[in-house]
């Protein structure tokens, strides 16, 4: 009963004790930022919102750093599919992907689940956050943006 009673004790205080923590709940989620229209590497803010994303469902494939598993997820780190066409990498976020694909000279074979139940912020907020993090300087992507993908599928 004591290892219990202490058990409970310690899980409670590993979570916070349960409690929130007001100023991060209350704090405003950092804006995202458009790219500049004049500056062709437009730079990213990286936010607080597509990182939360990330690390709810990309992190344990992908990993905190972006440099994915070998042999099973790719990395996301400057790489063509997350610098590149905008249309095709937030396809690939709502559809998911399977079969072959190489990426910096590496060949994966696995599968990635579609994550169309996540909303068009959400989708441009991750992205935003990918393309911004991990050495990638890469334009933000905008809701707007998602939105349109998503109606042409």
């Amino acid at each position: 009963m004591k290892l219990q009673i202490i058990g409970v004790f310690l899980l409670l205080a590993a979570c916070g004790g349960g409690q929130e923590n007001n100023q991060e709940k209350d704090a405003a989620p950092q804006s995202m930022v458009q790219p500049d229209t004049e500056t062709p590497e437009a730079t990213v803010v990286v936010n607080e919102a597509g990182k939360k994303v990330y690390d709810q469902y990309c992190l344990v494939c992908h990993q905190a750093d972006g440099q994915g598993v070998p042999n099973a997820f790719p990395p996301l780190t400057q790489t063509e599919y997350v610098n590149g066409d905008t249309d095709r990498l937030i396809g690939i976020v709502l559809n998911g992907l399977t079969g072959e694909i190489e990426v910096k000279g590496e060949v994966y074979n696995g599968v990635m689940v579609a994550h169309n139940f996540l909303s068009d912020q959400e989708v441009a907020d991750v992205l935003t956050y990918v393309r911004g993090s991990f050495g990638n300087d890469a334009a933000a992507v905008s809701a707007e943006q998602v939105a349109t993908v998503r109606a042409n599928q």
